[in-house]
């Protein structure tokens, strides 16, 4: 089977990859530092441990396991942390990138799929966001995301790497078969957030601002299970090696819902009552963020097959009751 080499393998958008990787006949071979990731999520392929900064570690990899292409989730990806620490950002984001692509080029690996964001656009867009919208990003993380793209945009003009930036929306939800989920330290994303509130390791949620442009005041969110985004890298993967050229496509539902719908949602699907606290916006949210899809279904074939905001919850729920549940740890 054809090797793929997935850095950030180990993490939460990473690790839903590599099982849909295997399940299509593939050897996902994952590179990661573990400073995010977890070593249980390394299921479905060799590991080799290291940091994406580091180009001998990179090629070392690339000489051992001959993949045929990479996929790219080695980032920071915090919005706020961002914005209080930029340097950091810069250094793994960018840094790390160029050095991946450095060591692509070295080894001859001109294929990659590379896991960029919605936060690359400007916060004044109408909505639903195309692929040709002003690029303009309100967050240091987006600002990283952006440069990447630029990065890999001159490498191809360059060197012929071929290489196709996948904006998603909000990741949420989990493997439905629960091998694999979301955990972040420290957790920053709603849908986690409001199930740590479900299972009573939180006392409340704070929502981030009741003022925004929107039905009710909270930010409006456009969210893609992370199955669906899986299987959308994955047909990048087979739509590059049949000769595609890579651009940017954004992968979303085209249906957003506020911070306030989330909430209702996982009260419904956990049957449990979950408290809610107002607190400030946050430097580089957006008031509301939702995908066009018609490109990713042109280029790609690909629509959510699991859209339905409950089922997001209801799988990501399974798992997270399952890990952090009364007898659950973070480990």
């Amino acid at each position: 089977m054809d090797s793929i080499l997935v850095l950030g393998g180990a993490g939460y958008i990473g690790s839903h990859c590599c099982k849909v990787l295997r399940g299509a006949g593939y050897v996902p071979v994952v590179f990661d530092n573990f400073s995010t990731g977890y070593r249980d999520f390394v299921r479905w392929g060799p590991l080799v441990e290291g940091d994406i900064r580091d180009e001998a570690a990179i090629d070392a990899a690339i000489r051992a396991h001959r993949p045929v292409a990479a996929m790219h989730f080695a980032a920071r990806s915090l919005v706020g942390e961002s914005m209080a620490d930029p340097g950091a950002y810069y250094d793994n984001n960018v840094t790390g990138t160029l050095s991946l692509l450095n060591a692509l080029g070295r080894n001859g690996v001109d294929k990659l799929v590379f896991s960029s964001t919605c936060a690359v656009y400007t916060d004044t867009l109408s909505e639903p966001i195309t692929e040709d919208a002003a690029i303009a990003p309100a967050s240091t993380y987006g600002a990283t995301k952006m440069v990447c793209e630029r990065m890999m945009a001159d490498f191809r003009a360059a060197h012929g790497l071929n290489a196709m930036p996948l904006r998603y929306f909000n990741a949420a939800g989990a493997d439905p078969e629960a091998e694999t989920g979301e955990a972040h330290v420290p957790e920053s994303h709603l849908i986690p957030l409001v199930l740590d509130a479900a299972l009573g390791r939180r006392e409340a949620i704070s929502v981030f601002g009741d003022d925004y442009p929107t039905a009710d005041g909270t930010a409006v969110r456009d969210y893609v299970h992370v199955m669906d985004i899986a299987r959308a890298h994955v047909a990048a993967l087979e739509y590059l090696r049949s000769g595609g050229e890579g651009e940017p496509v954004n992968l979303g539902t085209g249906t957003g819902h506020s911070v306030l719908e989330v909430i209702e949602a996982a009260e419904a699907v956990t049957g449990r009552r979950i408290e809610r606290r107002i607190a400030g916006r946050r430097a580089g949210d957006p008031a509301s963020l939702v995908a066009a899809g018609g490109k990713a279904r042109a280029v790609l074939g690909w629509r959510a097959e699991r859209p339905d905001l409950e089922t997001i919850i209801a799988d990501a729920w399974r798992w997270h009751s399952a890990r952090f549940g009364e007898n659950g740890d973070r480990s």
